[in-house]
């Protein structure tokens, strides 16, 4: 059949972005793999979900009931392969999150298919599908191919590919699956919500972030009340949570926080590691300020000033008073 099988993310009668994002990665490649875009939502509530995902470029949705709306992995597993031995898609897409990373190696495994984790690029090339991915802990970027594979499993980093939002007209199916038998299920007992420790950086549409360019401590608050005052989320790197100047709710970056729905992103002294990359270069406007011409955080930068920035800061803060 062919074509594209993505794996819906839920969390109770939501849909999660990250299946917007993976619809929207499918779409990209769609002309050239060919075949329709499926989407497959498994829950005891699935046919519920199904309207949050008709999205134009979406050909079909397999409404998959499980029995229970939250994740197990032997059931997601079962039932992708049994998609993927059905509809036989060129490509399957799971997010690379929690639930994603726990099941879509051991689907490739069981299918005998490509796989790759937290791709971040896409593209069709000389007939086949190149994936980039980073490596050495994000401090390289590796193209990869999968020649002789029927299939690739891939997982999707978040905030990376523009989701599809546009109302659809997909095909509802639904699907019946005889789950008795599947081994090492789970039983969900219940959900605790994390304590709340900080501002929560994966929804702000603003963020002033610092990095070691501050020098010091003590010019923490300065830029904490420049945050304030231009109506700013406060962020930082990595070094600065390392140094002990700031908690990690404020660190943005790879084993930090996603800026996922940030527009406008405002680096003070950061020099744009791989690492803090990850958290924010998909950004629609950045605005760096280094005195370093060559530090990478210009390279996505949309605008760059090579000033100092207390300077910066100074005549910032002076707009607004």
């Amino acid at each position: 059949m062919g074509g594209i099988l993505v794996i819906a993310e839920h969390f109770g009668e939501a849909i999660r972005e990250i299946t917007r994002e993976m619809i929207g990665a499918a779409i990209s490649l769609r002309a050239d793999i060919g075949g329709p875009v499926v989407v497959a939502i498994l829950s005891d509530g699935a046919e519920a979900l199904a309207g949050q995902l008709n999205i134009s470029g979406v050909d079909e949705i397999r409404v998959c009931e499980t029995g229970s709306p939250h994740f197990d992995l032997a059931v997601y597993e079962d039932v992708t392969c049994s998609l993927g031995a059905e509809l036989r898609p060129r490509l399957i897409l799971f997010g690379h999150t929690a639930n994603g990373m726990a099941c879509a190696a051991t689907t490739a495994a069981r299918l005998g298919s490509g796989f790759a984790s937290d791709v971040f690029g896409l593209r069709w090339e000389n007939d086949g599908l190149i994936v980039t991915r980073g490596a050495y802990g994000n401090k390289l970027n590796v193209e990869l191919a999968f020649p002789k594979k029927a299939v690739a499993v891939l997982s999707i980093r978040s905030a990376t590919f523009a989701p599809a939002t546009a109302a659809g007209s997909a095909h509802i199916v639904d699907c019946k699956f005889d789950l008795s038998n599947v081994g090492g299920r789970t039983k969900h007992l219940e959900y605790v919500q994390p304590v709340a420790n900080g501002p929560d950086i994966s929804k702000a549409e603003f963020i002033l972030s610092v990095g070691r360019g501050i020098q010091e401590e003590k010019n923490i608050p300065r830029f904490m009340q420049l945050a304030n005052k231009i109506g700013a989320t406060f962020g930082c790197s990595r070094p600065v949570v390392d140094a002990g100047w700031l908690p990690k709710s404020h660190q943005i970056g790879q084993s930090g926080k996603v800026a996922a729905n940030c527009k406008l992103y405002i680096a003070f002294g950061i020099s744009g590691a791989v690492q803090h990359l990850h958290g924010m270069k998909h950004v629609e406007t950045i605005v760096a300020i280094n005195t370093d011409a060559s530090a990478p955080i210009f390279g996505v930068a949309t605008y760059g000033a090579t000033v100092d920035i207390f300077e910066f800061a100074d005549a910032l803060e002076s707009q607004f008073n």
